[in-house]
């Protein structure tokens, strides 16, 4: 015997010795010789003897340890899991108050923008009602703001395109932001940044505009260039040199119409309606954000979920 528990279990007097009787005894219940099992049982015996008693608690030990295992790689994935899902949902949360700051730059962009362009307007509006004046300055107006005299057909060839910022919406679009949104929102947002209307004003600011600038451009290239003994259309003194050949160019003339019908009649309208939008997609925003925040998480699990 290799322990002195196995020996004291066998040594049922206690004499120091192992007689036949408590031998005879002791192999019983160590289990039936290897020898004597089928082929099946022989396989699955680690020792001499096959013990029914000791087979049975290797087995329910073999279950218990493949429980365990298989519980704790569960576990600890779930955990992982769920973490991954709590951070990803405080970074929704965070890039949600990060979107709404970028409605209300866009709403300062959207109004300075507005100003700008009154500003403009208002200046090239009144070129266009002095054009046929029998006046040599007809072409040169004193402005306020820049306490100066200009000719505002010289500002004809600027433009500035309708580019509101975009930023923040652009890097949550595919990181899953917007599955905290509820559909209606989600469409709102979207139709802020990427709808038609928006389209539409982006596309007059744009290559509209940029149609009437390049016909003033060729015009002044292909016609004035030609017709005049010198051209430089910054220089007050040329607008007051040629001002009857310019009244007469009634192409030119036209442009500016175009160009401040397209303003007066398009512009301004969308540039309102999105106003508009911008602020009602504020509002549903904080209204979102606030239902969020007022959740709260029980180690990873939202509790009180209020979709």
């Amino acid at each position: 015997m290799s322990k002195k528990n196995d020996f004291d279990k066998i040594d049922k007097n206690k004499d120091g010795y192992i007689s036949r009787e408590e031998y005879a005894e002791a192999s019983k219940s160590a289990g039936i010789e290897k020898e004597k099992l089928n082929w099946f049982l022989r396989l699955i015996t680690l020792g001499d003897r096959f013990d029914i008693k000791d087979f049975w608690d290797r087995v329910k030990k073999s279950i218990v340890e493949f429980i365990i295992l298989v519980f704790g790689v569960t576990v600890s994935f779930g955990i992982e899991q769920q973490g991954g899902v709590s951070e990803n949902r405080e970074d929704g949360i965070e890039n949600l108050n990060n979107l709404r700051q970028e409605v209300d730059s866009i709403i300062v962009y959207t109004d300075e923008y507005t100003e700008n362009l009154k500003w403009v307007r208002d200046i090239f509006n009144e070129q266009y009602l002095r054009w046929d004046e029998d006046l040599d300055s007809v072409f040169v107006q004193y402005i306020e703001d820049v306490e100066d005299y200009i000719p505002p057909m010289a500002m004809f060839g600027n433009r500035n395109p309708f580019n509101p910022p975009r930023v923040n919406f652009d890097a949550i679009k595919l990181d899953g932001t917007f599955r905290l949104l509820p559909r209606e929102v989600g469409l709102k947002m979207t139709n802020i940044y990427d709808g038609v209307e928006l389209g539409y004003l982006m596309e007059n600011t744009g290559k509209i505009e940029e149609r009437f600038v390049n016909q003033f451009t060729d015009r002044i290239a292909n016609n004035w260039v030609r017709d005049l003994p010198w051209v430089d259309i910054d220089d007050i003194d040329f607008w007051i040199e040629n001002r009857d050949y310019i009244q007469k160019d009634n192409f030119v003339k036209y442009i500016l119409y175009k160009r401040l019908d397209l303003w007066e009649w398009q512009v301004f309208s969308q540039l309102d309606t999105y106003k508009t939008d911008l602020i009602k997609s504020g509002e549903m925003l904080d209204s979102v954000i606030a239902v969020r925040e007022s959740e709260y998480e029980f180690i990873w699990w939202v509790i009180n979920p209020k979709d």
